[in-house]
């Protein structure tokens, strides 16, 4: 660089005012300032082995630039940076390096804190945090006692993809879509779904709240729609349909009730639980092939609308509840057993997808709603197409001559005084499958008791409810909750960091860490057989990456307690941020999920109000 003094000498002048910066914490932010206070708060990264990229600073610029603004508008402003650092990557290096996750992520977060720093941005760094220092995630695991303890957290058996070649699971992240079927992207291996027991967390509890509250907020309206499409709330009926031969029914959810005379079949998910006691000895080899065949696809391609229809009969009839009529039961991968019941009543006059199926197998069209010459017709008048469209009812019976809206009612009130059918509302939304087969993330702060242990527990440690149970090794145990003096409940030291070839975490490995004994009474914990305890057996699960990003605005207003999660004043003073900066992609997941445990928490009165993120901005075009 030449002597002009005109020119910016980036290597002597940056420099100098970081090291100022830092020396005189020039940005600390002070609990209890006279001055007002402002948060604004970027969404924190994942510390990747690849440092910063351009994606990075275009976000972080912004709220720099106001952050600089505010204070020098006299405001007292927090500006706070973390890291999100439990995550698939860094586990993938250690099963290829065996280095200790913990290692890179110490180097990774170092690289981090630097490129930040030589930016020159405003940040409060002594309020750091990281979601893998067990000082944070005790708070996680806090949570997630409360979450059980409220009822909200349970156990069931979910599919996830599994390797036969590599003897582990996948996570989405590491299968990969290909004209083979999904396949390992380690190996390029072909992969398939199996059951394995997960946690879940209700969030479907907080489905009507999580709607309405996002009236309250500054946010894009885009990203409002697509919560609030996420969530997908309708109304609709129930309807059980008895089958022939058998003293269990099926039961569907549909927002047409009105077109119930025109449902000629149904379709059943090929991990529906009536699928083996339905299917006829004649169809069952051919059920159970195509079952098998459906494991191996994902959702996505299953649900592709464009996609050619498949199915099988299974050799079973149902009668319809409003016409009495037999109507076959098939199985068909484009129902999937994650919405609604996990089957369906198909009205193929009336539903594109179902009118696409029965084309392909020559099933009965029945049309049940007049299109007033609207819809597309042979010489002979058989629709070319389903007629999605409202109007009034036709061969229904007494029904007809009724438009499609009342007839809605009037259904669902004739199943109703038959015991038939009810109305309901229905949520797209899940529930929230909240655990991985890894070891790179929170352990669970759950221990397995046998049922007779269970019976002897004080009910402090229990769920309210409902208890939460599973087959463990082929015994039924029962879940605990660790006192929050136990935690946090660290990660042990394992071997391998490879699921176990029976889809297992590898935290079921480590023997000394997984056995431990339990006071009934007061929930105390010893590594030895102690008179008055009971056997325990710890989760090997580990929690989401989601989990640690769900509440981690709340501790950087009070990053050092070790007693509280927050300290109400504390909360109370600072709020929440009055602005969050971060991506799109993330509406319908870390928005939503947050938003979801920050419910939870202000109905435990630890935050003071319902709503986490008063106004949201999205960096980018």
């Amino acid at each position: 660089m030449s002597n002009n003094s005109n020119e910016y000498e980036f290597s002597k002048i940056e420099p100098k005012w970081q090291k100022y910066w830092e020396d005189n914490n020039t940005y600390k932010a002070t609990d209890f300032a006279k001055e007002p206070p402002f948060y604004v708060l970027d969404m924190f990264p994942y510390p990747s082995g690849a440092g910063l990229h351009i994606g990075h600073p275009e976000g972080y610029t912004a709220s720099d630039a106001l952050k600089r603004y505010k204070k020098a508008l006299g405001y007292n402003v927090l500006h706070p940076m973390g890291w999100d650092a439990f995550g698939l990557p860094t586990e993938q290096y250690a099963i290829k390096t065996g280095k200790h996750p913990k290692v890179t992520t110490e180097v990774n977060v170092a690289r981090f804190t630097e490129q930040l720093k030589q930016l020159g941005f405003a940040y409060d760094w002594e309020r750091s945090i990281n979601t893998t220092n067990p000082g944070y995630y005790k708070w996680t695991q806090w949570i997630f006692v409360q979450l059980f303890k409220k009822g909200l957290a349970y156990v069931d058996e979910k599919p996830v993809w599994f390797c036969p070649d590599l003897g582990t699971v996948l996570a989405n992240e590491e299968v990969l879509n290909t004209p083979e079927g999904p396949r390992s992207e380690r190996g390029n291996f072909p992969v398939e779904r199996r059951p394995i027991r997960q946690w879940v967390l209700r969030i479907t509890q907080y489905a009507e709240r999580l709607i309405a509250g996002l009236k309250e907020l500054d946010w894009p309206e885009s990203t409002k729609r697509l919560q609030e499409n996420w969530i997908g709330r309708s109304e609709g009926a129930e309807i059980s349909f008895s089958i022939e031969g058998h003293t269990t029914k099926l039961d569907v959810y549909t927002t047409r009730p009105d077109t119930l005379h025109g449902a000629t079949y149904m379709v059943i998910a090929p991990e529906h639980p009536l699928v083996s006691s339905i299917t006829s000895s004649q169809q069952r080899e051919e059920v159970q092939a195509y079952a098998d065949k459906a494991k191996r696809k994902s959702d996505l391609e299953r649900a592709e609308l464009s996609k050619e229809k498949s199915g099988v009969w299974t050799g079973a009839m149902a009668i319809n509840p409003i016409n009495r009529k037999l109507i076959p039961i098939w199985v068909a991968d484009y129902v999937l057993i994650t919405y609604g019941t996990g089957a369906i009543m198909a009205v193929p006059a009336h539903d594109t997808r179902d009118f696409e199926f029965a084309r392909t197998f020559d099933l009965e069209v029945m049309q049940v709603i007049d299109d007033s010459g609207s819809a597309k017709k042979d010489k002979d008048g058989a629709l070319l197409e389903a007629y999605t469209g409202p109007g009034k009812l036709i061969h229904c019976d007494k029904l007809s001559g009724l438009e499609s809206n009342e007839a809605v009612q009037a259904v669902i009130d004739k199943l109703s005084k038959e015991g038939r059918g009810k109305r309901s509302v229905n949520y797209k939304l899940r529930d929230w499958l909240f655990s991985r087969q890894r070891y790179w993330g929170e352990p669970f702060p759950i221990l397995w008791v046998s049922q007779s242990d269970y019976a002897r527990v004080d009910t402090a440690l229990k769920p309210a409810g409902q208890a939460v149970s599973c087959k463990i090794d082929g015994l039924t145990r029962f879940a605990l909750a660790l006192d929050v003096d136990q935690l946090p409940l660290q990660l042990p030291v394992v071997e391998s960091y490879t699921p176990s070839p029976d889809g297992q975490s590898p935290l079921s490995k480590a023997h000394d860490w997984l056995k431990v004994y339990i006071d009934p009474r007061t929930g105390g914990l010893s590594k030895c057989a102690k008179e008055g305890f009971i056997e325990g057996l710890r989760e090997t699960n580990t929690m989401p990456q989601w989990a640690g990003s769900c509440w981690y605005y709340l501790r950087y207003i009070d990053p050092q307690n070790t007693s509280a999660l927050i300290d109400p004043e504390k909360e109370k003073y600072w709020g929440t941020p009055d602005l969050y900066i971060g991506g799109a992609e993330h509406a319908v997941l870390h928005l939503l999920y947050a938003r979801f445990w920050h419910h939870v928490l202000f109905d435990l009165g630890v935050v003071s109000h319902p709503e986490p993120f008063k106004r949201l901005f999205h960096q980018g075009i």
